[in-house]
């Protein structure tokens, strides 16, 4: 437990930087991805051309190019200048287009379970495509994703550690800056793998909540 006392000013900073990684990009995820996963299915072609090609890109692009792409490509064209606050969000950023694609392709697999009948009993009494997603589709179609979804969640909460290589503090650039105190790499990692287990199983906790609280609603 030295390596966690002595130190406990870097780990709590870590560990803060993952946390904002994965909630600020779960969210951008979850929400472009929603966005996304209602393209795939819209009548209109241009909409699934559109998000078709977005899945497509992007969802066989590595994230490594994609951080790539935004920390180093993306500031000279707007123009910043890479401070810790600006990697930190442009890193949200690349974990949350990247991940939005999943989260689009599982939203996308949710609402083909749900039966058509239902989404065209909602057009005949006149609502909208936008209507019919929000208020027929979309609520069933969660019920039916929640397993798939938290292991699209899983993947980005690991997928935080990409970041470290580009500047942003997060867990996984916690064994450099240990190193330079003299501290023990593997008894570092060793930590680091303990901190993400936990959180895996409080992710897992949280599905297994939200799939029994919804079992009961259906």
């Amino acid at each position: 437990m030295g390596v966690i006392i002595d130190n406990s000013d870097l780990w709590v900073e870590t560990l803060l930087g993952t946390l904002v990684l994965f909630l600020a990009g779960g969210l951008l995820a979850l929400v472009l991805g929603i966005i996304v996963g209602a393209m795939r299915v819209s009548p209109i072609p241009i909409a699934r051309g559109v998000g078709t090609l977005y899945v497509n890109t992007i969802r066989n692009t590595p994230l490594t190019l994609v951080f790539f792409a935004f920390v180093f490509a993306l500031p000279p064209l707007l123009g910043l200048r890479l401070t810790s606050a600006v990697s930190l969000t442009l890193g949200i950023c690349a974990l949350g287009v990247y991940t939005a694609t999943y989260v689009a392709e599982t939203i996308r697999s949710g609402i083909n379970t749900v039966p058509i009948g239902q989404a065209e009993a909602a057009r005949a009494l006149g609502l909208t495509f936008g209507q019919v997603m929000s208020l027929v589709v979309l609520p069933q179609a969660f019920r039916s994703v929640i397993p798939p979804m938290m292991s699209v969640f899983i993947a980005l909460l690991k997928n935080t550690t990409v970041a470290a290589g580009f500047g942003v503090v997060n867990l996984g650039s916690l064994r450099n800056y240990l190193s330079e105190r003299g501290e023990n790499q593997l008894i570092v990692i060793v930590w680091v793998m303990v901190i993400f287990v936990a959180l895996v199983l409080l992710l897992s906790w949280a599905q297994r909540s939200l799939e029994n609280r919804w079992r009961v609603a259906r």
